[in-house]
């Protein structure tokens, strides 16, 4: 009679709801308890389905003659409902009411007993119901107490008749527990926020796995109003040791009132914690618009609460939020990635330029060379990098303050060390070919001195046939007699001068280009693969190659094929290099086989790198005890 819900059977003659699940579970219960009306019971038992005239036979039995006059609905401060009634045999009005059972055992002075028979209702009634309770919470059953009230004056809920309680199974969803324990193990705190009875909530957390099942929860579950009832200086102190124990158990506030979420909220984000609040009705939405984040459920909740809530679960399911933060992290590690590569692939360029003018060895990257590396090279990984999947260890690490920088002080020296050993792989392949490459294309090797003075080459060659008596120490460097072979495969310039024999200082900058072994080419082809294996350390922030394995993200193994596709035209197709105006890229031919000594030089950045990602694993377990003391997001269960 208490009840707005509705029973209805579908075209496969099977049961659906319409309206709260706790009305259509007590409907349910009054269609399988029958009526007086042994007709009708015989009707509706003997079949194995119901059609859809009786889907609410047994209710329709017992609402004949009755004509629904007013409803008061359930309100969070009663906690409970009424419905008046009016019954046209006997010509008078009854009020029906349903709701917590402590609460309507104390508007209540009868009880109505199994045979009828009704008696004050006496501590010895009190005690044996509030016993049937606390049974009843204990087998984590949500419990409904039923009153009724004859001739009401001005719909008023006093001196009532108890007429009984239900207990309901709301068993929670398997995957909730694992969710759960997801969560505690990434730094999330779980706290449960219900209307149910205490000891019904504390059961319920427990199988949850939000409460320790070894019982004692003084510290961690209160009711509404014992929490309301305490001193602000308290509240502070019973909230913050929850934070702390957040790796053990989480907590619950049982019979609350909006206020109670709203007051919940406003100490966690005094405590620099990060509230998030879930909710599903009007009362709701001051406390989910007061959160960091609001939740609002999709199926259940009101158009209201999902106005005021930040986000919408589409199926109203607890490890929706779950999965949510782990895509939220995976997000925010992705962009890091993007960030992390790029800055450090510019680094690189930048410390290679440096490094050459500290140096004052010829200029290995012409500004072509490197556009090209940045606008076409580059571009593809860095896209990629945006579809890496989530680190092994992305829900196991502590969640990060709501003020950190994006950037860390860590992360700057990350992208120095990788900047600065890829400016001097650029600068070093590029002095190893005019040093040390002993090559069978003929060019001739310098020395170090001579590479570092090139630019004083002319004064050699004037000072060439003096005696070097005559001569400074500085002039005695290249031994005065500078000559350099032509080989094959030198730039075009280079041949139609004849050679280098008539000006050998050109071959410090004809001499770097269009060749079998060209030192500008073997920069830049060090350059890119490096830049590619730069791409690859940053699949995972602090996991190696062997936890997240290349084809982990096989986007990035299609970016990176594209990218060394792109570097191998301007190699192998003679247009590009070369144009009308004169070299374009400077490149030279090259086969495949001769990229070893180029990967040689950029797998050395796996080391490198290698050994940052160690430094920083020792680091984060060094700290990580005191982050899970500090950086925990809050999550806030409604249920």
């Amino acid at each position: 009679m208490c009840n707005e819900s509705r029973l209805l059977v579908d075209d496969e003659e099977k049961f659906i709801r319409n309206g709260e699940p706790t009305e259509a579970a007590i409907r349910v219960l009054v269609e399988k308890l029958g009526c007086p009306d042994q007709a009708l019971n015989q009707r509706c038992y003997q079949k194995d389905k119901r059609s859809k005239e009786d889907a609410m036979a047994f209710s329709q039995y017992w609402e004949k003659g009755m004509e629904k006059k007013a409803v008061l609905e359930f309100s969070r401060d009663r906690k409970s409902m009424s419905v008046l009634w009016n019954d046209s045999s006997a010509g008078s009005n009854v009020l029906f009411a349903k709701g917590a059972p402590e609460m309507l055992v104390k508007r209540c002075s009868k009880i109505m007993l199994p045979d009828g028979k009704v008696e004050p209702l006496t501590d010895k009634w009190r005690n044996a119901i509030e016993g049937e309770l606390q049974s009843m919470a204990r087998s984590a059953l949500r419990t409904m107490g039923h009153a009724l009230l004859a001739e009401p004056a001005k719909f008023a809920e006093i001196e009532m008749t108890f007429v009984g309680m239900v207990g309901i199974l709301d068993p929670p969803r398997p995957e909730c527990s694992p969710a759960i324990e997801a969560c505690r193990v990434a730094g999330i705190s779980v706290i449960m926020i219900t209307g149910d009875n205490k000891t019904t909530a504390e059961a319920i957390s427990q199988k949850l796995g939000i409460l320790a099942p070894s019982g004692g929860h003084k510290e961690n579950s209160f009711t509404g109003q014992e929490f309301e009832a305490l001193s602000e200086d308290r509240k502070v102190e019973v909230l913050q040791k929850i934070m702390e124990r957040r790796d053990i158990e989480g907590a619950v506030f049982s019979r609350t009132e909006p206020k109670h979420k709203q007051l919940i909220v406003k100490i966690l984000k005094s405590l620099d914690e990060i509230a998030a609040m879930t909710g599903d009705g009007v009362n709701d939405a001051p406390a989910l618009k007061q959160a960091d984040i609001g939740i609002a459920m999709g199926i259940a909740g009101t158009e209201v609460a999902k106005e005021a809530s930040d986000m919408v679960l589409a199926d109203d399911n607890f490890t929706s939020i779950v999965a949510a933060v782990e895509e939220g992290r995976s997000i925010y590690n992705n962009m890091k990635a993007f960030i992390r590569y790029m800055i450090s692939s510019n680094v690189g360029e930048v410390a290679a330029i440096f490094i050459t003018a500290a140096l004052g060895v010829p200029e290995g990257l012409t500004p072509v060379q490197l556009l090209w590396v940045n606008l076409v090279t580059d571009g593809p990984p860095a896209t990629a990098l945006g579809f890496n999947p989530p680190d092994l260890d992305v829900m196991k690490k502590a969640p990060r303050r709501k003020d950190d920088a994006l950037i860390s002080v860590w992360s700057y020296v990350r992208y120095f060390v990788v900047g600065a050993y890829v400016g001097c792989a650029v600068v070093g392949i590029f002095m190893y070919w005019y040093i040390l490459d002993v090559n069978p294309d003929g060019h001739s090797l310098v020395t170090l001195e001579q590479l570092l003075t090139w630019g004083n080459c002319q004064q050699w060659k004037d000072l060439l046939g003096l005696p070097s008596f005559v001569l400074t120490p500085e002039q005695r460097i290249s031994e005065m007699d500078f000559r350099v072979n032509s080989y094959e495969g030198m730039s075009c310039v280079a041949q139609e001068q004849g050679g280098f024999s008539s000006d050998p200082c050109s071959y410090f900058t004809e001499g770097k280009i269009k060749a079998w072994t060209p030192a500008s080419t073997l920069s830049l082809t060090v350059l890119v693969v490096i830049e590619m294996l730069n791409a690859f350390n940053a699949l995972s922030e602090d996991g190696s190659l062997v936890q997240m394995p290349p084809w982990a993200n096989p986007y990035l193994i299609v970016a990176a094929s594209i990218s060394i596709g792109c570097h191998f035209v301007i190699l192998y197709i003679p247009g590009l290099a070369w144009g009308p105006a004169g070299p374009r890229l400077p490149q030279g031919t090259r086969r495949a086989e001769k990229f070893r000594r180029e990967r040689k030089w950029a797998q050395l950045l796996l080391c490198v790198d290698f050994g940052q990602r160690g430094a920083l694993t020792s680091h984060q377990g060094r700290s990580s005890r005191t982050d899970r003391e500090t950086e925990h997001t809050l999550a806030v269960r409604q249920f």
